[in-house]
């Protein structure tokens, strides 16, 4: 039996994109070179590996257990490469991140420029993707590094804590809490509260603190949840109310306008941000300078955690 890697390549962009035209594309191959050669693997293994009728195309049963092991064979394969950039004095190579919402547009400009312009020859790509995208894409080999809150039960998944963000609430200018120095969480009206949207790991860090899982962010007969923590700071600014947010998003308010941020009393909470990345995992030099990169450009006494309370950002049942 001959497989060769590239019908292997071949049929994992088929189910990353579930389109043959755009797998082609990423392969940069034609589309009915794409398409006879995924045809001649399923030919020469005796199985269908693509349901055609359906659209988006879907693997078979037979296709899902195929295209998981060709995964496994195609990051074994690029290990190789990655093995011998480790022993070369030359740093070089591809780094693909995903980093979630919450952390990408205030962490990045801490350390994005300052890793490129030190070491060139790496490229960096970073994709700003929601937790379990990220997990998903660690999993199916399409990004190498994750950005994200942790900790994460999941023992195929590796940890490196970078730095703890503590939470601050963001209130309207005429809120009532506009004079005080610090809240107690149990005061807070949940329907004050705006939330990030379903599938924000920092919304669920949020709920875990009330005692409150529903009615958030319901103003008279106006309900929102946003997308961005800047829509929300938009969302206080104009309907009144309030929000939470982490560390690196208050800088410019703390510039500008520190009154509106408030300290949350007994609790004191924060959040673990960490590169994560999956078992076999061979970029070591790599990830050891981006992590460098990333500790250095940080503010240090962001990164321990002295006093407070790290929450979980999977929901708890209450």
């Amino acid at each position: 039996m001959n497989i060769t890697l590239a019908q292997l390549e071949y049929i994992v962009a088929v189910d990353t994109h579930r389109h043959f035209v755009t797998a082609a594309e990423k392969c940069f191959v034609t589309q009915p070179t794409l398409s006879m050669q995924i045809k001649k693997l399923e030919d020469l293994l005796g199985v269908i590996i693509f349901d055609r009728s359906k659209q988006p195309i879907e693997p078979t049963a037979a296709g899902e257990a195929i295209i998981a092991q060709s995964r496994e064979v195609l990051s074994n394969a690029r290990m190789i490469d990655d093995i011998v950039m480790s022993f070369k004095e030359k740093i070089s190579g591809e780094l693909r991140v995903g980093v979630i919402p919450t952390i990408a547009p205030y962490l990045l400009p801490y350390f994005v420029g300052r890793f490129i312009n030190k070491h060139p020859k790496i490229k960096l790509k970073v994709n700003e993707l929601q937790t379990h995208k990220i997990l998903e894409g660690l999993k199916r080999d399409t990004i190498d590094l994750g950005l994200l809150v942790t900790p994460i039960s999941n023992p195929d998944i590796h940890e490196i804590p970078i730095y703890y963000e503590e939470f601050k609430m963001y209130v309207n200018k005429k809120h009532p809490f506009i004079n005080r120095e610090y809240v107690d969480f149990e005061s807070i009206n949940p329907k004050e509260l705006w939330l990030l949207s379903e599938g924000h790991c920092f919304r669920n860090q949020v709920i875990n603190l009330c005692t409150a899982t529903e009615g958030f962010g319901e103003h008279g007969n106006f309900q929102f949840e946003g997308g961005s923590l800047d829509t929300l700071k938009q969302i206080v600014d104009t309907e009144g109310g309030a929000t939470l947010l982490p560390t690196l998003a208050c800088k410019e308010i703390e510039k500008n306008t520190p009154e509106r941020l408030k300290s949350i009393g007994k609790v004191h909470p924060f959040r673990e941000v960490s590169l994560v990345y999956r078992k076999g995992f061979t970029k070591m030099k790599l990830l050891n300078l981006l992590t460098d990169t990333l500790k250095t450009s940080l503010p240090q006494e962001m990164l321990t955690l002295k006093q407070g309370e790290i929450i979980e950002w999977e929901t708890k049942k209450k």
